[in-house]
């Protein structure tokens, strides 16, 4: 992976966490002593560990405690009776109480025959006591049963904050179940909820078992709320992280994190490191909440006329975030699904660059997602060095949707990598998981293909080359979060984070990339999974 065209070597040596040679077999000779362990790859293709461009391991660590309520390929939920079926198994897996909070994650309105929300009142009938909560399967919405908005304070008079909405049952102030964006926040003390360090370090060594059997080598933590910080310090204290995690704590918390001198922006400590600060512009575009220029084309919850959806930042508020982040040296990432949120992100960058007179300087602020995005905004993200981080298994899981909710011509233009890499754009790829599952050659697939679960065409002209498409996944991951210099590709002096697959990506058919198998995975030169 290094350079604009495949590259191979015969054989490569490492010594400890590093890459010490990469070339000829016979040069590699000369490095082997008594003690070296030789592994014959026997035809199976070597890679650089995978940087997860963005994702939550965290949340996909609690999510392993909760009802999967996720549609088919990913899960078995067809309609809102399997959900209750679904919440009533898992109350019984944890030897739950008749008051304790029950959970459920991965829910589709999109792919249920009902083809809409469940509703508190059908949670109700079947969990009068237990606050229910529902999390959708983007991050940007729950359902909640009454007994859930009583625990979070919210009833009919609780008013919609800037940037987020209560569903209301029409032509009345009671609610229907539906919390959308910043109205989620009440239930961030439950859906965050922190138990024994040692239940937590469990679930945490599940999910990097998980990152790892994937090949990812530098997991993602991009939304990091403050009782997720401090268990993250804690299990990097307790030497309970054997991945590389890239950590954003969530802008709620900007003020606390960056005024704390303990806070190590940009180091590593025992495989924790906190990046950046985490921007949530606007919302999901599948659920509609994503803030785009031009109308959906499809009714939209709790939206009469001009659905646009909304922004959950004002201008003021984001601009802040960038000077603030600017002059502090410190990375900024946000998620900005539609176009309306990217002009926002722009102009942060455009006002924190004039305010502070350093335009030139190497910010590498990353806009996540950049899925209804426009032709001219790929020309600012050239002009300002802005990178995307596409996700491109929107064009699979939710493809058909989008062609609906947004006409053809948006829907093709979704994640464009293809642009991005004429342009000289470097960008990167990724999961979302627990949005989608962590599966890198699936994603990759995905990039290339850009086919939907009907197996339509989402965008032709911005399908990109599989070896494109690992770059994104490698060492233009690396350089998002400024390791480039560490990690990405197989080189001496480089850390020794590498997979192996069965079969080669870029010698397969395109169309049978996401058949490939991770086969083993190293981190540091150890190895940390194995088939």
């Amino acid at each position: 992976m290094e350079g604009n065209t495949p590259q191979y070597v015969e054989a490569v040596v490492t010594k400890g966490d590093d890459i010490i040679f990469a070339g000829s077999k016979n040069e590699a000779e000369k490095y082997h002593a008594s003690n070296t362990e030789m592994i014959d790859l026997k035809g199976k293709t070597l890679l650089p560990g995978f940087v997860d461009g963005h994702s939550h391991i965290c949340m996909y660590a609690d999510e392993l405690l909760q009802a999967n309520l996720n549609p088919p390929p990913i899960g078995e939920v067809e309609n809102i009776p399997q959900i209750i079926e679904k919440l009533k198994e898992i109350k019984k897996t944890n030897n739950a109480s008749d008051t304790d909070i029950i959970m459920g994650s991965g829910y589709d309105q999109n792919f249920l025959a009902e083809k809409r929300h469940p509703t508190a009142a059908e949670l109700d009938k079947a969990f009068p006591t237990n606050p229910v909560i529902l999390k959708h399967t983007s991050g940007h919405m729950l359902v909640c049963n009454t007994a859930a908005f009583k625990m979070a304070g919210i009833s009919a008079d609780t008013p919609d904050p800037t940037g987020g909405t209560f569903i209301r049952k029409k032509g009345s102030k009671e609610l229907e179940g539906l919390v959308q964006e910043t109205a989620m926040q009440p239930f961030i003390p439950f859906v965050m909820k922190v138990g024994a360090d040692e239940k937590e370090f469990d679930k945490l060594t599940r999910a990097q078992n998980y990152y790892a059997s994937c090949g990812v080598t530098t997991a993602a933590e991009h939304l990091a709320m403050d009782t997720k910080i401090t268990l993250l310090q804690k299990a990097a204290k307790n030497n309970k992280l054997f991945l590389d995690i890239v950590a954003l704590p969530a802008y709620i918390y900007a003020k606390e994190v960056i005024a704390d001198p303990n806070m190590q922006w940009g180091k590593y400590q025992n495989h924790l490191k906190f990046q950046g600060l985490k921007l949530a512009v606007d919302g999901s575009p599948q659920g509609k909440t994503a803030y785009i220029t031009k109308p959906y084309l499809t009714e939209v919850e709790g939206c009469t006329h001009d659905c646009k959806g909304f922004p959950a930042m004002t201008q003021d508020m984001v601009n802040e975030l960038f000077t603030v982040c600017y002059k502090n040296n410190i990375q900024l990432y946000s998620h900005c699904n539609g176009d309306a949120s990217v002009d926002m992100m722009i102009k942060g960058h455009e006002f924190a660059t004039q305010k502070l007179g350093d335009k030139d300087k190497d910010r590498r602020t990353v806009i996540i997602h950049s899925q209804i995005m426009r032709p001219d905004q790929m020309k600012k993200y050239k002009e300002y060095k802005l990178l995307p981080s596409f996700f491109t298994n929107h064009t699979y899981y939710w493809g058909d949707v989008h062609v609906d909710n947004l006409g053809q011509e948006r829907a093709n233009y979704l994640s464009p990598m293809k642009d991005a890499f004429d342009n000289g754009v470097i960008c990167t790829n990724h999961t979302d998981c627990t949005v989608t599952p962590m599966d890198q050659m699936f994603l990759l697939w995905t990039s290339v293909n850009r086919l939907s679960r009907t197996n339509k065409v989402i965008g032709a002209n911005q399908r990109i080359t599989p070896y494109q498409g690992l770059l994104a996944l490698t060492v233009n991951g690396a350089y998002e979060c400024f390791e480039e210099n560490t990690k990405g590709s197989i080189k001496a002096g480089k850390k020794a984070d590498l997979v192996i697959l069965d079969k080669n990506p870029l010698k397969v058919n395109v169309l049978d990339i996401k058949n490939i198998k991770v086969q083993e995975t190293f981190k540091g030169g150890k190895s940390v999974y194995k088939l």
